[in-house]
């Protein structure tokens, strides 16, 4: 039954076994204490000042704090956040001087019972994390589809040379967060997730749906609120001049112009009338000046081709498809009173395409050293802290809060290739066979969307014309080639078809689309909606239809494509609310980026419930503070094929890493590819081979590796013959990641078990180094392995930094170097450079074609010297749910430094099948001993292991 609108209705949560608890501090504020906290009566400065903090404390490190302007917070079920277990933590309460102080084994949070303003302190008082003076918590009333909320914001205090991290995926090629603007909202390329995690090893989760803007919380200003010059020198507005694309020296339309916003489908109106966009360029030109000294901050939006000049420097050079405009970020110190000349220059290379340009004044004061949480819409302010010694610890935290990350299935490691799109059944079926003869190790094929037939998207049935027998196709790929395969579903569905139909008798579909009679772009045009993943039967009925088309025909993966939900696109924010009300659960401003959470529950739950002991792996394209719970990776989405793009992905996905959730890929190649790559000239052939060939050896070190894009077709041998180095480079780093699947599944155990984190920006293993803190373009790859893509065009070398406190090992020399330095790397097109750190075992598999052909026997234990080092090998039956009633294997490895020794400890726990006799080969890599990586020179008498302990010397 559908819930009654929510009102303004607010609930005191004290337990029916406690009597309440109160004193007055100097007539300041009324304590109650709880079972797991407190909650403070606060007097109020006028009605939209806190009136209410509660502190919950959900164990040693993590404390859940809400505070509102009314007698009580609200008790409004967190989507995020899941039922916490086990004992209560201990805490005490006490006060004094006006403060009162919760304690736990780990954590003091000082709250002022004045004010409401919360410190958090390590038990020796060493401060944390602070709340601005006197709160720094704002309530501004608003209303959005009748119902009542705030508008909330909370700002802490940063001390100087704080690293800010996490929030999700953003593509601004922006490290850290510190003195930024991240904002949360999702869309295609971009995923909010609202999780940040800071190099003083706390975190926060704000527990909030709606679009949030995160550090900088303050609006971008339009152009006109600088001093802006024609440039004939005129005060007040800039000159736009817009070109006959065909004969550039021809003046269409010359007009003056103050703001460049046109950003979304309902901006196109504002360009001049007798501008056709696929048919001119555009310029905008002159200069502007400041009133404020110090950093401003540019946001570029752009599809098309756009070049971005201030004072003469180029500052973007960037090309995004028409459908999909992406933004940059731009830095500039200005100097008060001082014009800059500005020019940006447009190709909008399309019928319909996007721009815009806005600008934020630098920070001042106090609010330098601050960053803030503001959110469109809440009932209360509601947030956790979580405090850690590092940042797996914090990391460990939020899932601890918001569910574990089961262990993805060991074929999901592998490598996937896919492409948009395989047309037909006999494309699947010949593409899996030239990868087996061609002995290319691959794992899952992937279909995207457009197999049902044109007039039928949602039926989730394939067109039989294209696809006459999918049940013969998918058991071929298992059989023949051994090989998982992979379908895209979208939340999509057409009016009229018979799903359609059924759904819309139960109420289960956003009607506004179907209202407004818009069209996608599907040949004639087709009028759609989404349906309701905030409603549970909702979802349980798509999971369903999912089931009986597709799910029994013996699929084995899902790809949950436009699980923003991207309903129209490019349409501005208050549109894509109007297309998502109302939701099941309430207003869609307040539940903005909820959806593709709920969409991947009702999957997982349903798939769980269908087929118990099957693995659930979800691949989705926007996700949640919450979706590893759900076996939801998430990848990149719809990115260019540029080298810029490329660079971006680096921070993107360590970033989106450090949010807590642990899979994430991005397509190899990118997506979207320039016209100049389809049909391309031998130049910008060779520039093609290159990008992908530099991308795969990127996305080899990925949580997940795969491979997708529009035409040219991505499979290896269609970028490059096998004589090319491109395709003797992706061959290389292919087979590298299989003999690395030891290492690799055995960080996917590390993820369930320890929560632990798979990609990992430096500063989460060297955040004593203050020189790693904004680093963008090198990361970790789990505790060993550090990665160094080259993102230039041409480049044969590159400049990188180790990490200071520990040594580096050449990976493919052995070649030792200090740590704490920069160095410049020979990087030719088929390497990467890529160091393992001093004190490291990582162990090596045997070659294979896909990641179960035979056990990993012999492992090769490659021992990096100089300090002490641990692993652990992690194994299991790779696609069900028994580890998670004990069916698993666990073998460590310790190195002592001192006994120069490496001790093969004793096997724990067993599993069906588990290979009870095996063999170790080990290599020892020491400064004085630069051994070469080659695994097929391994040499020595193989380790004979049972599961006893076996100890090895070092020779």
């Amino acid at each position: 039954m559908k819930p009654q609108s929510r009102t303004f209705r607010r609930y005191f949560l004290i337990p029916l076994c406690l009597a309440p608890a109160f004193s007055a501090i100097a007539q300041t504020a009324k304590v109650e204490k709880q079972a797991d906290g407190i909650v403070i009566h606060l007097p109020q400065a006028n009605d939209q000042a806190v009136r209410t903090v509660r502190l919950q404390v959900v164990s040693d490190k993590i404390m859940h704090v809400q505070a509102s302007p009314l007698d009580s917070v609200s008790s409004d079920k967190s989507l995020m956040v899941v039922a916490q277990t086990g004992p209560r933590a201990k805490w005490q309460y006490k006060e004094k001087k006006g403060q009162g102080v919760i304690s736990t084994a780990a954590l003091n949070v000082t709250v002022s019972l004045a004010t409401g303003e919360l410190a958090f302190t390590d038990p020796k008082g060493k401060t944390i994390l602070q709340e601005r003076k006197n709160g720094g918590k704002v309530f501004t009333p608003v209303v959005a589809d009748g119902q009542q909320f705030y508008q909330v914001q909370q700002v802490f205090d940063s001390p100087s040379g704080e690293g800010l991290y996490g929030l999700g995926q953003h593509q601004n090629g922006v490290m850290n967060y510190r003195g930024q603007q991240v904002e949360l909202a999702q869309n295609n390329t971009d995923v909010a997730v609202p999780f940040l995690l800071s190099s003083r090893n706390y975190g926060i989760l704000w527990d909030n749906y709606s679009i949030t803007k995160v550090g900088d919380t303050r609006d971008y200003e339009p152009l006109t609120t600088l001093k802006l010059y024609s440039k004939e020198g005129n005060e007040g507005w800039l000159t736009a001049t817009y070109f006959n694309k065909n004969k550039p020296s021809e003046v269409v339309v010359q007009r003056p112009e103050s703001i460049i916003n046109y950003e979304y489908l309902e901006d196109q109106k504002n360009f001049p009338a007798n501008v056709k966009l696929g048919d001119v360029l555009a310029t905008w030109e002159g200069s502007i000046e400041s009133g404020t000294t110090g950093l401003h901050h540019f946001l570029l939006k752009n599809a098309g081709y756009a070049k971005l000049y201030i004072g003469g420097k180029l500052v973007v050079d960037k090309w995004r498809q028409a459908w999909n405009p992406g933004t940059s970020v731009i830095e500039l110190n200005m100097v008060k009173g001082q014009k800059y000349p500005i020019r940006l220059e447009w190709n909008p290379d399309g019928g319909e395409s996007y721009l815009g340009l806005k600008w934020l004044s630098p920070l001042q004061g106090q609010s330098a050293h601050e960053y803030g949480f503001k959110s469109e819409a809440s009932h209360d302010l509601n947030y956790y802290f979580v405090q850690g010694n590092t940042p797996d610890e914090v990391i460990s935290g939020y899932r601890q809060l918001t569910g574990p990350a089961p262990i993805m299935p060991k074929w999901a490691m592998g490598f996937w290739q896919s492409r948009e799109r395989y047309k037909t059944q006999e494309e699947i079926l010949t593409t899996a066979a030239e990868f087996r003869k061609r002995r290319i190790p691959i794992d899952n094929i992937v279909l995207d969307w457009s197999y049902w037939k044109p007039a039928e998207w949602g039926s989730q049935e394939f067109d039989p014309s294209r696809f006459p027998d999918p049940v013969s196709m998918i058991k071929t790929l298992h059989e023949r080639d051994n090989l998982h395969f992979m379908i895209s579903v979208w939340a999509k569905i057409y009016e009229g078809i018979p799903v359609y139909n059924d759904f819309n008798a139960e109420g289960f579909l956003y009607k506004r689309n179907i209202a407004n009679r818009t069209k996608d772009w599907i040949a004639p045009g087709y009028t759609s909606t989404f349906y309701d993943a905030f409603n549970p039967q909702a979802r349980a009925a798509f999971w369903n239809l999912m089931n009986t088309k597709l799910f029994t025909k013996g699929i084995d993966a899902w790809w949950m494509d436009a699980s923003e939900p991207d309903i129209y696109s490019n349409t501005n924010v208050q549109t894509r609310k109007e297309l998502m009300t109302p939701t099941y659960l309430g207003s869609s401003t307040q539940y903005f980026n909820g959806f593709p959470l709920q969409n991947a529950k009702g999957i997982y739950e349903g798939q769980r419930k269908t087929v118990p002991n099957q693995r659930v792996f979800l691949l989705t394209r926007s996700g949640y503070a919450g979706s590893q719970r759900y076996a939801a990776a998430i990848w990149s989405g719809d990115i260019g094929s540029r080298w810029e793009d490329f660079k971006n992905q680096i921070p993107a996905g360590l970033n989106f890493s450090m949010a807590g959730i642990p899979y994430w890929t991005t397509d190899i190649g990118g997506f979207a590819v320039e016209r100049r790559y389809e049909k391309p000239n031998a130049k910008d052939l060779e520039e093609w081979r290159e990008l992908n060939a530099r991308w795969y050896q990127f996305g080899a070190f990925c949580p997940l590796f795969r491979v997708h894009g529009q035409f040219p077709y991505r499979e290896i041998y269609n970028i490059a013959p096998e004589t090319h180095p491109a395709y003797q480079s992706m061959l290389y780093y292919n087979k590298l990641r299989y003999r690395l699947m030891p290492y690799i599944y055995s960080l996917a155990g590390q993820t369930h078990y320890q929560n632990a984190t798979i990609m990992r920006g430096l500063m989460m293993d060297f955040g004593g180094d203050a020189a790693v803190k904004s680093i963008a373009d090198e990361f970790m790859f789990g505790p060993s392995l550090l990665v160094a893509p080259v993102t230039d065009y041409q480049a044969r070398s590159r400049k990188l930094y180790l990490p200071a406190a520990t040594g580096w090992f050449n990976f493919y020399s052995g070649a030792y170097h200090t740590g704490g330095q920069s160095i410049t790397e020979n990087a030719p097109l088929e390497r990467m450079p890529l160091f393992v750190r001093e004190g490291s075992i990582i162990p090596f598999g045997p070659e294979i074609q896909y990641t179960t052909e035979k056990p990993a026997d012999p492992i090769t234990l490659y021992v990096y010297t100089g300090k002490d080092a641990q692993f652990s090998l992690y194994e299991d039956e790779n696609v069900n749910y028994n580890y998670e009633k004990g069916a698993s294997a666990v073998i460590p490895f310790s190195y002592s430094e001192k006994d120069k020794s490496l001790t093969i400890g004793e096997r724990k726990g067993t599993f069906p099948g588990m290979p009870t006799q095996r063999s170790f080969r080990v290599v020892w890599v020491s400064k004085d001993k630069p051994t070469a990586f080659n695994l097929d020179a391994a040499s020595g008498n193989p380790i004979p292991y049972s599961g006893s302990a076996v100890i090895v010397k070092m020779e």
